[in-house]
């Protein structure tokens, strides 16, 4: 295809090139495609090796200031297979050369444009960069560079570049983490870390930065590796002090937060508590830039998202939660701007520094009442939030739920804040159509505000919920699927009779056996927690039994002779003795031998949970005071259920021994 290339450096890359290459730089820039076409096939040509090596590399400088022009010109370099010939050009004894390729390379990397697979198309490649680590400060620079660029946590089919050829790498393949490291990279750029470059200094730091996220064998190589006799934790420790540049501050601060979320740090460690921590809350005040700002409360927010400790201590640091509402207040009112260049900056960063504010809240309140309490009465946060649930950007409505469902875990809130501010309306909006990252933590929400002592949850019901839940139940995403099913669970929790039988409805005996046979054990769960919900109070029993009554007793059967954990049979038992409570309910189970002898063989099982669980099915079968008592206990007493009370009677268990004995008591009555 014709490679087509914009020209906004025309004056930039002729100042950069000799006489001896203007002829082919002139038809690069040329408006007819076909000459342009010949122009970088020229291009190409001077990376043979017949080429002199002044002109290879004048070629290289040219491509590389074509690179960091307009994203089309990388496209089109990239559709010319410019990766592979400048890897060809490392492979040159001439070092100056393999510097400007090295440079066009690193350029071409750091565009969106490019995927970073393209980098592990051949298995040679990484270790002659690693060889190449040590020829001068440029290579170094560029190739750290190159590698914190290409070094992505794995999502393989995301590439989406057809026309490219494919990496040798398969979907279940190494990571690009795992490929550098088992290339050596952390002992070969170690020692970068005191090179006398800030520079070099600086690149090595973010490829370690980039290395250690998420990534727990890295992480625990980095704690005992030294440098100089000095251990890395202590280097990036000295790299966070106040009078080193923000950029490597926060750089630092990011690999020290990468290893104590892998663990490879304690989160009380001194060098967490006393320095990152402090260090990440400062690049949030308004005295940082705007980036500084976003990626200060960004990190922040995952050093602290799951330790409560670290939680209290950052809440408490220089007024931070205060601190973080000056983020919602970009771009500033346009009357105080009169620098359109600073409008513009502002603009571009405001939606960024909302989803940074966002996560951070939904890390600060996670886990503490009183720091929920803070966030909310910080200004106009609730409004804040329900506004944030409808911006355009969809990394901004995603913050905005997280905080939100980080906010909905407090009972109090639930019942104040969030029906003052109509919460559910926006988050039911959300919940019809958004991609599922949102949908799973938007219908985590729903699930608080489902819980029987929220104010939402009867205008939540009335606004179509069921149908929504419902079909969540069918997706084919887990978290989508379990959600669905909780929210439902809740929602049944003391409802009114309609309410159940509107659920039933919705889900289908269909829907409801392909949840019970999930290969998920936490749907199974909250299915069965779901049909015991529906299951309480006896009008409700004996109607939904009179109408599920046949399926239901299937599913009973199906999980109680399928190999599941005791958890799920402990459920299905408790499922059996609300139905032994209703009163023409119970006659399902009287007529059903088979589920009889399953009780009975529960009630003599070694796990002490399900004895118990199967003996509130008896004494729910045989209570004295209601009709047909008498020939329950008589049927009963012939399947031996009696000897077996007896025995039980005697047990060590006191649970077991009192429930027996109550049991026992019915028959002498």
């Amino acid at each position: 295809m014709a490679c087509v290339l914009e020209a906004p450096l025309r004056m930039s890359v002729l100042s950069e090139v000799t006489a001896s290459s203007r002829h082919y730089v002139d038809r690069l820039f040329d408006l007819d495609p076909q000459k342009v076409l010949q122009g970088v096939m020229l291009l190409y040509l001077l990376q043979q090796e017949s080429s002199s090596t002044e002109l290879r590399t004048e070629c290289a400088v040219v491509l590389g200031s074509l690179a960091m022009g307009t994203e089309n010109n990388v496209k089109s370099l990239l559709d010319c297979h410019i990766i592979p010939a400048l890897l060809q050009g490392l492979l040159s004894p001439d070092l100056k050369f393999i510097e400007a390729c090295l440079r066009c390379l690193r350029t071409i990397f750091i565009s969106p444009v490019t995927p970073e697979d393209l980098l592990y198309t051949d298995a040679t490649v990484i270790s002659h960069l690693m060889a190449l680590l040590s020829r001068s400060r440029y290579t170094q620079e560029y190739i750290c560079q190159i590698f914190s660029h290409c070094c992505k946590l794995q999502h393989w089919h995301s590439c989406g570049f057809k026309s490219l050829p494919q990496p040798l790498l398969c979907a279940n393949g190494p990571d690009h983490q795992t490929i550098l490291f088992n290339h050596g990279a952390v002992q070969s750029i170690a020692h970068l870390l005191v090179s006398a470059s800030y520079k070099v200094r600086m690149q090595a730091l973010k490829c370690f930065s980039v290395l250690a996220f998420e990534n727990p064998q890295v992480s625990m190589t980095l704690v005992n590796v030294s440098v100089d006799g000095e251990l890395l934790p202590q280097i990036f420790v000295k790299m966070l002090q106040r009078d080193k540049p923000i950029e490597m501050q926060l750089t630092s601060a990011k690999c020290l937060t990468s290893m104590c979320r892998a663990g490879a740090i304690r989160t009380d460690d001194p060098c967490i508590v006393l320095k990152t921590l402090p260090c990440l809350v400062r690049m949030c005040s308004k005295e940082r830039l705007l980036e500084e700002r976003v990626e200060g409360a960004e990190t922040l927010a995952y050093l602290i998202e799951t330790d409560v400790e670290l939680q209290r201590i950052a809440s408490i640091t220089d007024h931070l939660i205060v601190m973080l509402a000056d983020y919602f207040k970009y771009p500033s009112s346009v009357s105080a701007i009169t620098d359109i260049k600073r409008l513009d900056h502002d603009l571009k960063h405001a939606h960024e520094l909302r989803q940074a504010a966002f996560k951070l809240y939904a890390s600060l309140g996670a886990n503490d009442e009183d720091i929920r309490k803070k966030i909310i009465e910080t200004e106009n946060m609730m409004d804040r939030i329900v506004n944030g649930l409808s911006e355009s950007s969809i990394k901004v409505r995603l913050a905005a739920v997280r905080c939100l469902h980080s906010l909905s875990r407090s009972v109090q809130q639930l019942r104040t804040s969030f029906q003052d501010h109509a919460v559910w309306k926006p988050l039911m909006k959300v919940l019809q159509n958004a991609p599922n990252e949102i949908l799973v933590v938007a219908s985590s929400t729903l699930c608080n505000l489902l819980l029987e002592f929220s104010p939402s949850k009867e205008p939540i019901l009335e606004s179509g919920a069921i149908e929504l839940l419902c079909s969540l139940t069918q997706s084919e995403n887990l978290a989508l699927r379990v959600n669905g099913i909780w929210a439902l669970m809740n929602m049944a929790f003391q409802a009114e009779q309609k309410i159940k039988s509107d659920i039933l409805r919705g889900l289908s005996t269909e829907q409801l056996f392909q949840l019970l046979s999930d290969s998920d054990v936490n749907v199974l769960m909250k299915t069965l927690g779901l049909l015991r919900n529906l299951l309480s109070t006896r009008p409700h029993i004996d109607h939904i039994m009179s109408t599920h009554g046949k399926q239901i007793m299937q599913a009973v059967t199906l999980i109680l002779e399928g190999e599941h954990n005791i958890e799920v049979k402990e459920q299905t038992l408790c499922i059996l003795a609300n139905i032994a409570d209703g009163t023409t309910a119970k006659e399902l189970i009287m007529t059903n031998d088979d589920i009889l002898q399953k009780i009975k063989y529960y009630m003599s099982h070694s796990n002490a949970k399900l004895q118990l669980a199967a003996m509130f099915c008896i004494s729910n079968l045989i209570w004295n005071e209601e009709e047909g008592s008498q020939e329950r206990q008589d049927k009963l007493r012939d399947m031996g259920i009696v000897d077996i009370l007896h025995k039980l009677s005697q047990s060590s268990d006191p649970n077991l021994c009192d429930k027996a004995k109550t049991a026992l008591q019915q028959y002498l009555a």
